[in-house]
């Protein structure tokens, strides 16, 4: 039998609520610790972001808490970032009207007077990141010793951002006889030290592992040179629809945003130097459909909840593969599908693959081809698929079968050519490599609704010319790009 929210336990107001809003039955995380939280055990959760841990946590804690007094909430929720204290809120504040509680959020970048305000009148819950909080209890404007429940979401995260010498300073401050509950990805290293000092024989659940947090993602390793990124990254955008990009630095987030402005793509920047207001109107304009692209740091990698993101993008790559996986997942969220796609320059290439040997991802660093974007790609934990990697693209087919006095394939091979300048002609393809050889034709990849060059091409000729062609044009310049020249792999040419 299907387990249903009514069957967990939780009062009849919350479960009417959730049916509203078409949600019936819960996710595992949420089955497996609902009934343990309303039993009053600690509890420590291993599990992804995306895989339903807000109300697992809090449908429980809105059914149990105590109601407050001024300045003195009576349960609390920590969370790491300003994006992810306001999507918790977001998502508990209409349950928890319907049994009489009030849930409000505090953080940075916004000034201290309303959040003083909404403390004076009485919070229940109150969810809040570690250093607004130790600022306001500095300032007297709170006192934590009546929250006999605390909630530690993205405890990791928490250990990734220095937070966890704030979190035990406050953990310290609450109620002796409080109820602990700690939400991670991973639960070793300072999050074990966390769980050892603060709960008390907690109950463990893992109801997600790292490779469900991307299992439906596919994963593209582009070989790149470092000035093409921005117009490859244009591309990209262009083709998959609404897309996250990562940046390392937040000068590289604002100064990519507006190159990609200047190639024609909406695109909005979100990172911790922005106020507050101006982080909530670029999720806005992004959640919204307004701007094609949300430009960010690693600040929003576990803070952006946004559905249907097609395509993630590592325009820098990630500093290790916790990164790496918390970006990625912000696509192929809740079953959809989606597609992850890094940026890699020469220099780069070694770090990234020690990266993909730790994360199990069996992709080769290649050339872009976005033909493959749709049909191809690689999953963490699944081992390479040489069919998935050479498929041949619809379009160069097409071409080649209109294409008139075609030789037999032991006659004639065909080229790869990449990195070809965005303005690059066939009869440009033509002049070039028809100083080595008969070119029988020349062909350059168009985006469809735009007719764009994808920046990558073929070139047929007789297999004899076509290895002096190899020869003689790989690594040279045209338009101030490196050409890169190989025979095309067979299934490329195949009709």
């Amino acid at each position: 039998m299907t387990s249903t929210f009514a069957h967990l336990g939780l009062p009849d107001p919350l479960v009417q609520s959730l049916a509203k809003s078409k949600i019936v039955e819960p996710f595992p995380v949420q089955e497996a610790t609902i009934p343990d939280v309303l039993a009053g055990k600690d509890v420590c959760g291993k599990a992804p972001t995306g895989s339903g841990k807000t109300l697992a946590f809090g449908l429980p804690l809105l059914a149990t808490v105590g109601k407050a007094t001024r300045r003195r909430p009576r349960a609390l929720i920590l969370a790491p970032t300003r994006e992810l204290a306001e999507q918790i809120k977001h998502e508990l504040a209409p349950l928890a009207r319907t049994v009489n509680r009030y849930v409000f959020a505090i953080y940075g970048g916004v000034g201290y007077g309303p959040q003083k305000g909404a403390l004076r009148k009485g919070v229940d819950v109150l969810v809040a990141t570690p250093g607004r909080l130790e600022d306001l209890i500095e300032q007297r404007s709170i006192d934590l010793s009546d929250v006999d429940i605390v909630v530690v979401d993205e405890a990791d995260r928490m250990a990734d951002m220095g937070f966890l010498p704030a979190v035990r300073r406050i953990l310290d401050q609450t109620s002796s006889n409080r109820q602990t509950l700690l939400y991670s990805a991973t639960l070793d290293g300072d999050v074990a030290v966390l769980i050892r000092e603060y709960q008390s024989d907690p109950a463990h659940h893992e109801t997600g592992t790292v490779k469900s947090e991307t299992v439906d993602a596919r994963h593209h390793f582009w070989l790149v040179q470092h000035h093409d990124r921005v117009q490859h990254t244009a591309d990209l955008i262009d083709e998959m629809g609404k897309t996250i990009v990562f940046t390392r630095t937040r000068h590289g987030a604002d100064r990519l945003a507006r190159q990609l402005d200047k190639a024609g793509i909406d695109a909005v920047a979100m990172h911790g130097g922005r106020s507050q207001n101006q982080r909530n109107r670029a999720l806005e304009a992004f959640s919204s459909g307004r701007a094609q692209a949300l430009i960010a740091t690693d600040v929003a990698a576990r803070g952006i909840h946004v559905d249907a993101v097609a395509s993630v993008i590592h325009f820098d790559p990630a500093r290790d593969p916790k990164d790496y996986l918390h970006r990625s997942g912000r696509t192929a969220r809740a079953g959809a599908a989606g597609t992850v796609v890094s940026l890699v320059t020469g220099e780069q290439r070694p770090s990234v693959q020690r990266m993909q040997r730790a994360l199990r991802l069996d992709a080769p660093i290649e050339e872009p081809r976005m033909e493959h974007l749709h049909d191809a790609g690689h999953r963490i934990g699944e081992p390479s698929s040489e069919l998935e990697t050479r498929r041949p693209s619809p379009r160069r087919s097409a071409a080649k079968a209109k294409s008139p006095n075609r030789r037999s394939p032991s006659d004639v091979q065909s080229l790869y050519v990449a990195n070809l300048p965005w303005g690059a002609t066939t009869d440009q393809l033509e002049a070039l490599f028809g100083r080595y050889g008969k070119v029988h034709e020349a062909t350059i990849i168009a985006h469809p609704r735009t007719g764009r060059s994808k920046g990558f091409g073929f070139v047929e000729m007789p297999a004899s010319d076509a290895r002096t062609a190899v020869k003689k044009l790989h690594g040279s310049v045209m338009g101030g790009r490196d050409l890169t020249v190989r025979l095309a792999r067979p299934s490329a040419h195949r009709g």
